[in-house]
């Protein structure tokens, strides 16, 4: 690990570790300029939360340093921490090493002891959600990535080689793009039907961004099984709403995490030797085991008196009217003045205009699968089927060349790729395969740049006198 006894000790430490790691490399790559002369970015980065973050740092570490990022959200509000994730501690084991990239200083837990000790941290079970938000915070400061906060972009466009991305900040070139959008990369939350045209402030999704203490004296119906769901409903309960209905169309709370209980190295490292059809078996049996809540998280909602659980109780209809919401259940019609409907996210072409111009031209699961696989599971379907470096397969060849430039490291890669890009614990692993990807397709692209580099290149190790001529055999 690290003696460091204070985060200035770390951060110097920090420092030593990547001298002794080399880092960072030589730079390698060619200047590329634009149409107009315009400066092209190597690499356009869509998001800057963890997987944005780490991802930049695998590239300068494989010797990519032009690259930016670029974020809707205002600095230190990147992904979902401390903006609609409403659970106390994270989920994942506090010795994960996440993004730390194998650099001992850079991990939480180097960051965690030097400011509070070996002692709290034995103490800790998980880490705090907030506590882990600021140490993403500082994980930037040591990085150093080029972000520009506030930036939303509104269309990407191929042109010839290079991307010309439309963002509410100005233009910007890159010759590689890398969607990095955390849960809804491809889409938006996704909200049942019989929940949409409702009245605003009386249906969330809990990926919305709202006033938790709004929630105050009300009936509040939350729908879900998952970990959002029960963390949605703690926050409500403990906001102080009147009555919590917590709504589960399964007739039991899943209690089993495959995913967890058989996660190992050898599953994150070797699930992209698998089949598609072993992946797909994989995928489709997780979605029949949906991972439960934890189990913190659901002793923190029945601990309130005033929280009702309703198992076998999928929604058949819902209205509004002068009481409020009515919602038909099964088991008869709850009354609400808020619900939130913790139900995931979809793949939608309308949520997402900025990639108008590939929706459509991308090879999905169900294009590998066929049909009737297909139906019995159209969300994991629908999920786009993935080369090994990220990039996108195009449906019919030669109809969309530019998806051989467009990386997904986000969760909509997890069928193709394995949960790599699906939380914290192997972040690391999928930038490393992500960088290493585009590594290989920046230096193929720039092959005559390298070759020529290497023909032409006639610096001498020594100078021609270093064997003295008087010490030369004679000829014979």
């Amino acid at each position: 690990m690290t003696d460091a006894t204070n985060l200035t000790e770390l951060e110097a430490d920090f420092t030593r570790q990547r001298t002794l790691l080399n880092l960072p490399p030589k730079p390698w790559m060619p200047v590329t300029k634009g149409p107009s002369g315009d400066p092209v970015l190597d690499v356009a980065i869509i998001g800057a939360g963890l997987c944005g973050l780490v991802a930049n740092a695998a590239l300068e570490m494989d010797g990519i340093s032009n690259v930016r990022l670029l974020d809707r959200a205002p600095a230190g509000q990147e992904g979902p921490w401390i903006t609609f994730a409403r659970m106390e501690t994270l989920r994942t084991i506090k010795e994960a090493a996440g993004p730390a990239l194998g650099i001992p200083a850079l991990t939480f837990r180097a960051w965690f002891e030097a400011q509070w000790g070996v002692a709290a941290w034995d103490d800790m079970t998980l880490a705090p959600r907030t506590m882990w938000m600021d140490y993403l915070k500082w994980y930037r400061k040591m990085t150093k990535p080029d972000i520009i906060n506030d930036c939303d972009v509104t269309e990407i466009v191929p042109e010839g080689a290079l991307f010309r991305l439309s963002t509410s900040t100005g233009e910007i070139w890159a010759r590689r793009v890398v969607l990095a959008t955390g849960l809804d990369a491809l889409g938006a939350p996704k909200l049942p039907p019989v929940a949409q045209g409702l009245p605003e402030g009386s249906v969330y999704h809990s990926a919305d961004v709202f006033d938790v203490d709004s929630l105050k004296g009300k009936r509040v119906i939350v729908v879900g099984a998952g970990a959002s769901a029960m963390d949605n409903a703690a926050a409500a309960l403990e906001a102080g709403c009147a009555r919590l209905d917590l709504l589960i169309r399964r007739p039991a709370l899943p209690a089993i995490d495959k995913f967890t209980g058989t996660g190992s190295r050898g599953m994150t490292a070797g699930y992209m030797a698998l089949t598609d059809a072993q992946k797909w078996e994989i995928m489709d049996l997780g979605d029949k085991f949906p991972v439960p809540p934890p189990a913190h998280s659901v002793a923190r909602v029945a601990r309130h008196k005033n929280a009702h659980l309703h198992l076998g109780a999928p929604i058949n209809g819902m209205s509004h009217g002068a009481n409020g919401l009515s919602v038909e259940t099964p088991q008869g019609v709850i009354e609400a003045d808020v619900a939130i409907f913790a139900t995931g996210f979809g793949i939608s072409e309308q949520s997402r205009p900025e990639l108008s111009h590939f929706f459509g031209h991308w090879r999905t699961w169900a294009d590998v699968v066929g049909a009737d696989k297909a139906a019995k599971n159209p969300v994991l379907a629908a999920h786009p089927y993935l080369n090994a470096d990220f990039t996108f397969a195009e449906r019919t060849a030669g109809t969309c060349p530019a998806l051989a430039r467009l990386c997904c490291f986000a969760y909509a890669a997890v069928p193709s790729q394995g949960k790599v890009t699906s939380g914290i614990p192997s972040a690391t692993e999928g930038a490393r395969r992500l960088s290493s990807g585009l590594v290989r397709s920046l230096f193929a692209e720039d092959a005559a740049f390298h070759l020529d580099r290497f023909a032409t290149y006639d610096t001498p190790d020594f100078e021609p006198d270093i064997w003295p001529a008087s010490a030369l055999a004679a000829a014979n």
